[in-house]
């Protein structure tokens, strides 16, 4: 067999712009800062003319992104005071019960000013990444995120998010030596690669099955029961497990308040 292309995927160009962006998806878990980054890198990609043309197969999305439909900024008290079980009232109390900041997502300067369908792409995606949170059940943290990720990337193959899963998985492949099975705590499953590959699986499967979630305008459905969107969209949601917020005691309780 021929190993020339080979040798032209592992140019010295290529390993070097891999490693860039590999060192970016390895530091969001220090700061989000660098999977904005990650994305905005990837804004002119061949992966994000692809994530741009399975959007553009939506109506909706289309005229969303044509319109450069501005998200939030929320307002965290007014949406506490929505009726208990609706989408604002979890969003805000969950985020509050977590110490985030419900407005943590960039701003459209961060995204060139939204010039281009790629850059509002980014700046959405990000903008409602924590409403897919509370909407799929995913925890919104290290044992959720990647579930989460993984139904914009089902969706509509967002570059920054697929980069993002593809990274994590190769990384706790390298790292993982020991069955997932004989491992009793979740913080240590969390960083083997079967958990892994799981959530993706998991996240990828919930966003075949949902509708199209990128164009559903979540400022218009804050007041809307959570149970009854979940079940409007199409999203099975997880309830159960480390990786569900559900499954938390302090969230609860303070969705109990």
């Amino acid at each position: 067999m021929s190993f020339r292309y080979l040798n032209r995927v592992a140019s010295e160009e290529n390993i070097r712009a891999f490693l860039e962006l590999a060192d970016l998806a390895l530091g969001a878990g220090d700061s989000p800062e660098n999977v904005f980054r990650l994305s905005d890198r990837l804004r002119d990609s061949r992966p994000m003319q692809l994530c741009r043309s399975r959007l553009a197969k939506h109506p909706e999305a289309q005229a969303l992104i044509a319109a450069r439909h501005a998200c939030g900024p929320y307002d965290a008290a007014d949406l506490r005071a929505l009726p208990k079980g609706s989408l604002g009232h979890t969003y805000a109390t969950v985020l509050e019960a977590m110490g985030y900041d419900i407005n943590f997502f960039p701003a459209p300067e961060f995204f060139h000013n939204l010039a281009s369908d790629a850059d509002y792409i980014n700046y959405r995606v990000y903008a409602t990444h924590d409403l897919h949170h509370i909407l799929t059940g995913f925890s919104l943290d290290n044992f959720g995120e990647l579930g989460v990720i993984s139904v914009s990337v089902a969706q509509f193959s967002h570059p920054g998010l697929a980069f993002t899963d593809l990274m994590a998985l190769l990384m706790r492949w390298f790292r993982t030596d020991t069955p997932l099975e004989d491992l009793e705590d979740p913080r240590e499953q969390a960083r083997t690669a079967a958990y892994a590959f799981a959530r993706i699986s998991q996240g990828l499967e919930m966003g075949l099955a949902a509708r199209p979630l990128f164009p559903v305008l979540w400022e218009e459905r804050m007041a809307q029961n959570l149970d009854d969107l979940r079940a409007e969209l199409g999203v099975a949601a997880v309830t159960e497990g480390p990786w569900s917020w559900h499954s938390d005691p302090k969230l609860q309780e303070a969705l109990a308040a």
